[in-house]
């Protein structure tokens, strides 16, 4: 058969491929899923990138019996009206980050969708031991994309629960099935705003990873916790203190082992006496346990203070959560001791052998941690969108919402908001307005902490990606779009496309302004003005200008050319004390921007030269001014080149900017008077979830002068003064000078989207 067939038995003739696909369901590590995978798609001579026909191909020239079960299945789930027979995403490119079991999910349904999906992991293997407790609709889902076929023990018999690692493993076998592209090894280090022909990229370690020049329109990150993108804040929910501890056993399969039960949910309230007498016989005191059975012998467990302080787990009390659980304050050998003690007497001593499982680190698995703290993403969906093009954001997983553990809301609600990702990228691709998106997912968003198995569809089978088959009652209209607008980031600077502005040299004046410039900076060290980006970016040229008229206000041998951002500041402290002039953008914008924008600083720089050039202070001063005086100066123009008449062509040109710049000072008044609830009105918080009473701690009275309730949108909310709309920033459904957007602890210039705002003390 020249090596294609090998003989297993008389009758059992076995292809290359077909072992090769069997060791790639049986795999066990991530490693090893990936390695069969690539040997598979080689021996098929499929190549794994052409996710377009990937799945098809491998289904035509993988005819084995075993996979054509798997087939069913996945085919089944294809079939989905939802997804439009893979075509509803083509023209769409999604990056995932995290490769945990919320990232796989939500990248199997972008795939399903029709969508290029690229999924990034820091880590290289899967080693997380703990369990996750299963919803009813998560065992259904899971068994329709093939669960059992990749893990024979998957929910036997009454089991509703899985180790994290064996789920990844699951998903990550469906996910390449379906031409997923997953990378194991590279770690995610910000997002690379596109620049001439580029769209948007990823910072990538290491930086030559093929991944790196990957360009997409979907970013979804689902990396847990620690990495959440700008545009997206969390509120804080503080409950009483709350420690929990996680311990993992190795498990031997062995028969005795299996006749020991699990504990399902053990708290003090409905067995008092079990915890009475674990406290008297071990000195242990604890509200709750859980034991699961699975990869490893599975405890978790809340334990109080006070016990963990006499059992010498806890060295020294402190009032705060973080320093009580620092691990200088913690002894680890005490640790190790107390959640042995308390695993073995909940089993009432049948698992006698308890060895600890070995992480990733190749320490004892246990972890004590705190969660009377739980973070929630205030919204659920972002855009933004540089040169033109847009970039649809998501969080999934922990990064979206904490999940409480005792309750076994993680995994439950991490699948429900991977569907409804999907389906708000599913209309993304579909191209509905990207505000009424926005609106839609953060409608559903709102009823995502209060689902429970009892609350949501019973129908398990007909769940989908439409929210509607999942939810009891889900209004995709709550949130109109006029309510997201806070959750956009269209560009960094002036809401408005000021082009028309700039179209010659002759129209704006810079030739006159320039020379204006140079004439009285010349002379001056470390100042060379040539134009208007590079020559001031040290900021050293604004502060000669002012040095050359106002000498006493300034003194330049105290400057630092390498101390951009102090001379910045200093220069537009002095103008708008001195002459009123407001910064068109904030010192610290200028200073770490690589490049400053040419048409804001003619704006700014036409203002200091009539405040300079008025005898007055500050008079006729600002934006207005600028637009009058490019007014007369086009009037001027353009008659003089009409009494040439040598150029029709040129005339019709002058003419036709004049009219449009006409045309953009009255769009910018009418826009200035637009109160800023109007234009930019709140997303309606998610409400909170109905399972944990967190009480906050009590909010401060407000303190006196931190800006009051802005009454007029040319009213900067915190200083008070005028901002007009060329100048301002807006965030909260308030406006704000650049320079005035700032930390109230620190005083650093905030980014939008880069903050929290506290809704009590108006800071």
């Amino acid at each position: 058969m020249g090596g294609l067939l090998t003989v297993k038995g008389p009758f059992d003739p076995v292809n290359p491929s077909h072992a090769t696909f069997d060791l790639f369901v049986q795999a066990q590590s991530c490693k090893d899923v990936k390695h069969h995978f690539a040997e598979l798609c080689k021996q098929l001579d499929i190549n794994p990138k052409d996710f377009r026909s990937f799945y098809g191909k491998l289904k035509e020239r993988l005819n084995y019996w075993k996979a054509k079960a798997l087939w069913a299945k996945l085919d089944k789930r294809a079939s989905h009206a939802d997804y439009q027979q893979g075509k509803a995403c083509t023209k769409n490119k999604c990056l995932v980050l995290g490769a945990g079991p919320c990232g796989l999910r939500v990248a199997i349904e972008l795939s399903l969708l029709g969508a290029q999906v690229v999924v990034l992991e820091k880590r290289e293997a899967f080693t997380r031991n703990n369990v996750l407790h299963l919803w009813p609709y998560t065992i259904c889902d899971l068994r329709a994309l093939g669960a059992k076929k990749f893990y024979g023990k998957f929910c036997t018999g009454s089991l509703d629960h899985i180790s994290i690692r064996q789920l990844q493993l699951i998903l990550l076998k469906v996910s390449l099935l379906l031409g997923v592209e997953v990378h194991t090894g590279v770690e995610f280090q910000g997002l690379i705003e596109p620049s001439g022909d580029s769209g948007w990229t990823a910072n990538l370690q290491p930086r030559s990873h093929p991944a790196s020049a990957f360009q997409f329109d979907v970013f979804i990150s689902a990396g847990g916790g620690r990495f959440v993108p700008d545009g997206f804040k969390h509120k804080e929910l503080r409950g009483k203190l709350a420690i929990g501890i996680t311990a993992n056993f190795i498990n031997r399969n062995t028969a005795e082992e299996a006749q020991v039960a699990e504990i399902s949910g053990v708290a003090r309230i409905y067995n008092q006496k079990f915890f009475q007498d674990l406290l008297a016989q071990t000195g242990i005191d604890l509200e709750n346990i859980v034991y699961y059975k699975d990869d490893t012998h599975y405890f978790v467990m809340t334990a109080k203070k006070k016990s963990l302080l006499k059992k010498g787990v806890i060295k020294q009390d402190y009032s705060n959560a973080d320093e009580l659980l620092a691990p200088v304050n913690v002894d680890r050998e005490a640790l190790h001791s107390y959640a042995h003690d308390a695993a073995h007497f909940s089993t009432g001593g049948k698992l006698p052998d308890l060895q600890f499982a070995r992480s990733q680190s190749g320490q004892p698995d246990v972890a004590m941690f705190d969660f009377t703290c739980m973070h929630r993403a205030e919204n659920a969906s972002f855009v933004k969108e540089r040169r033109g093009k847009k970039l649809l954001m998501a969080l999934v997983g922990d990064c979206l919402v904490e999940p409480f553990w005792p309750l076994g809301t993680g995994i439950a609600r991490g699948f429900l908001a991977a569907f409804d990702t999907a389906w708000m990228v599913r209309s993304w691709g579909m191209g509905i307005p990207h505000l009424k998106v926005l609106a839609e997912r953060e409608s559903v968003y709102q009823l995502l902490s209060q689902t429970t198995p009892e609350n949501t569809s019973k129908n398990y089978a007909a769940y989908s990606i439409d929210p509607k088959t999942r939810y009891q009652r889900v209004n995709l209209s709550a949130i109109h779009s006029n309510q997201v607008r806070n959750v956009r980031d269209l560009s960094h600077s002036c809401p408005f496309d000021l082009s028309v502005f700039a179209l010659s040299e002759s129209f704006s004046g810079s030739e006159e302004l320039l020379k204006w410039c140079q004439n009285h900076t010349a002379g001056y060290a470390n100042v060379h003005v040539k134009d208007f980006t590079h020559s001031w970016r040290s900021g050293l040229a604004l502060c000669a200008l002012i040095h050359h008229f106002r000498s006493h206000l300034i003194d330049m041998s105290a400057l630092d050319e390498s101390s951009a951002a102090h001379n910045f500041h200093l220069a537009f402290s002095i103008l708008e004390k001195e002459l009123g002039i407001q910064p068109v953008m904030s010192a610290a914008d200028l200073a770490n921007s690589s490049e400053i924008d040419k048409l804001s600083m003619v704006l700014y720089l036409t203002q200091v030269q009539k405040a300079f050039s008025s005898p007055a202070k500050g008079e006729r001063s600002g934006i207005g001014y600028f637009f009058l005086k490019v007014k007369k100066r086009k009037k001027v123009k353009t008659e003089k080149e009409m009494r040439m008449g040598d150029d029709d062509n040129v005339s019709l040109g002058f003419l036709v900017r004049f009219c449009l710049s006409r045309f953009m000072i009255v769009v910018i008044v009418l826009m200035s008077m637009i109160q800023p609830c109007d234009l930019c009105p709140q997303t309606p918080a998610p409400p909170v979830s109905p399972e944990l009473t967190l009480v906050p701690d009590s909010a401060p009275e407000p303190e006196p002068n931190t800006g009051g309730s802005m009454t007029n949108s040319e009213e900067c909310y915190f200083c008070g003064h005028r901002v007009y709309v060329l100048e301002r920033v807006s965030a909260e459904g308030k406006f704000f000078h650049r320079s005035c957007f700032s930390c109230h602890e620190c005083g650093i210039t905030l980014r939008l989207g880069g903050y929290a705002f506290d809704q009590s003390t108006g800071e």
